[in-house]
């Protein structure tokens, strides 16, 4: 029986994790939200309390709502098309064929080159006049494409780049939920006469609902934030096309000076993925 004495000692323990989430969650959390209603006056170099001013001049400005349909556009393309290859991709590696430690490690070599290494890589390769890209779609008789400068088709290409330095982190995740997955389930349900699609239907994925709910909600979150190809490759253009939240967060910032704008859509961005996240956990735990 734990006495008077010693019954502070577990919250003891839990104090250095619960000064972790005050010093590195909650407090920048807190000084986001108070410095997104100051302002810095120029002339004085004094700041000023505002109050919602900034989120007021933030409603009426296009270049932020632009930013804000961007950033939006481009989550709906790149969740659902990484999760999908992520899913099939650990299908593939949780194969028993021969050398499959081979292949898993190509699959984690696009994981280990940094983001502007992988970056300038693409920029290279996608360059309209001299890119390997462009090279192989003429030799296939098609015509060469603008990609990154092209608004209509910057984004996608993004996406495209995105994807290939993520998927294979991702599909990490799943194979390691997959690989938990016992083969006396696969045996049962072979007996039974279920097919390979029945086996996925009835085996694989509700087993692999709790691994999917980590991996879907990471990526939305990652996703949310993802800010290096943009600034890299395209710094938000052409016409505004790639310009993200956190982009113009960056520019506000950094380029203009208004930090007191730059944390105020940083605030806007930690309540539109906190909603969606909340949104993704209520669908896929009622789906449990």
């Amino acid at each position: 029986m734990m006495t008077v004495k010693n019954k502070w000692v577990p919250y003891l323990f839990l104090l250095p994790a619960f000064a972790g989430l005050l010093l590195f969650k909650l407090y920048p959390i807190i000084s986001a939200l108070l410095q997104s209603m100051h302002t810095l006056e120029f002339l004085t170099q004094l700041v000023r309390f505002v109050g919602f001013e900034n989120y007021v001049s933030l409603f009426n400005d296009p270049v932020f709502w632009n930013s804000l349909k961007v950033t939006l556009w481009f989550n709906l393309w790149i969740n659902p098309f990484q999760i999908t290859l992520a899913f099939g991709l650990a299908l593939l590696l949780n194969t028993g064929i021969k050398q499959i430690t081979f292949f898993r490690g190509i699959n984690f070599i696009p994981v280990a080159v940094s983001v502007p290494t992988a970056a300038i890589l693409w920029k290279i390769m996608l360059s309209p006049e001299q890119g390997v890209v462009n090279s192989i779609l003429v030799a296939l008789g098609m015509s060469p494409q603008p990609f990154l400068e092209s608004s209509s088709q910057a984004l996608a290409s993004i996406v495209a780049i995105a994807s290939w330095k993520g998927v294979g982190y991702w599909a990490l995740f799943l194979l390691a939920g997959l690989q938990e997955v016992s083969p006396s389930l696969y045996e049962a349900s072979s007996m039974d006469g279920a097919s390979k699609w029945q086996q996925f239907k009835s085996v694989t994925y509700p087993m692999m609902k709790r691994p999917l709910t980590f991996v879907v909600v990471s990526v939305t979150v990652a996703n949310m934030l993802l800010f290096a190809p943009m600034y890299i490759l395209t710094k938000g253009g052409p016409n505004q096309s790639t310009n993200v939240l956190l982009l113009e967060s960056y520019n506000s910032a950094f380029l203009y000076s208004d930090m007191g704008r730059a944390t105020a859509i940083v605030v806007i961005m930690l309540v539109i993925t906190a909603i969606i996240v909340a949104i993704e956990f209520r669908i896929l735990r009622a789906k449990h």
